[in-house]
């Protein structure tokens, strides 16, 4: 049976990737009439990888490698039995070479679906708090909204690329015509991981109230979710996230720069830890006294 939520993720997607349009044409317009067209192709062109490449695009961000049923079997049986509990297929698991404890689920259906652990996540989590985790991740596949988050991680990361080699070429480039403005290019440079940011959180945080909900049900243990929200909060308060990136924040299930200082931390791509751990626990209760 289809979640109720799978058009609102459709409408989504296709408002996500009509901003990405808007944007990198913005971005030539600011740097010129002769970058407009040049822009207005990449846009074609990066909307369309954006849709069918964009886990490919994140999981190589991340490091992220596959991990087969021999390497990791615990990891691997939970997942499968999840899948088959959610009736999806079995998503492709990959391991993230990173020590701090984390999680994210990517692809554009559940057909395609990924999941995604660091290294670090295996070492913290006891087997009842990775199930809650991975409970958590293939709700979100369930309900069909990774692609949406996927989508808007590699758009994200793809606008602040796109800023960095910009100014690079207005510092070295030369002095021609083709160049960019650099004024426009150092403003750019400015703007784009702005951008990047609120792109991130133009992804609504009710997907991740619902994925919690979703896992919850899932495994009928709500507080094993709880407990390891708590566990991995407090890892990223006390460990650098080595191979994460501003632009893919949101897709983790756990904000890995929740630590950090500076303009990151002004913009909260995770919904109030408190809050989830609340409701996860608010489940609990209601369970036991029903």
């Amino acid at each position: 049976m289809r979640c109720p939520c799978v058009m609102k993720n459709q409408i989504k997607t296709i408002l996500l990737l009509g901003v990405l349009s808007s944007i990198l044409i913005g971005f030539g317009a600011m740097l010129g009439r002769q970058w407009v067209g040049i822009f207005t192709l990449f846009a074609v062109v990066l909307n369309f990888g954006a849709y069918f490449f964009s886990d490919k695009i994140v999981l190589r961000m991340h490091h992220a490698q596959p991990a087969d049923e021999h390497q990791a079997p615990r990891l691997y049986a939970i997942v499968r039995e999840l899948a088959q509990r959610a009736e999806i297929p079995m998503p492709r698991v990959f391991l993230i070479p990173s020590p701090q404890p984390n999680a994210f689920a990517t692809g554009r259906n559940p057909a395609h679906g990924v999941v995604a652990v660091t290294q670090g996540i295996l070492q913290l989590l006891d087997e009842r708090e990775l199930r809650g985790v991975l409970t958590h991740e293939i709700g979100h596949i369930r309900n069909r909204d990774i692609l949406v988050s996927t989508i808007a991680a590699a758009v994200a990361g793809a606008i602040a690329y796109i800023a960095n080699m910009l100014q690079f070429t207005a510092i070295f480039g030369g002095s021609d015509d083709d160049s960019p403005n650099p004024i426009a290019a150092l403003a750019l440079a400015i703007v784009a991981p702005i951008a990047a940011m609120l792109v991130q959180l133009g992804i609504s945080r009710s997907r991740e109230y619902l994925a919690d909900e979703t896992g919850a049900r899932l495994s009928n243990d709500p507080e094993a979710l709880a407990r390891a929200l708590e566990k991995l909060e407090h890892a990223a308060h006390v460990m650098p996230p080595l191979t994460a990136q501003p632009s893919t924040a949101s897709l983790f299930i756990v904000n890995p720069f929740s630590g950090t200082r500076g303009l990151v931390s002004l913009f909260s791509t995770h919904p109030p830890m408190a809050e989830r751990v609340r409701r996860l626990r608010g489940m609990t209760f209601a369970r036991y006294a029903a």
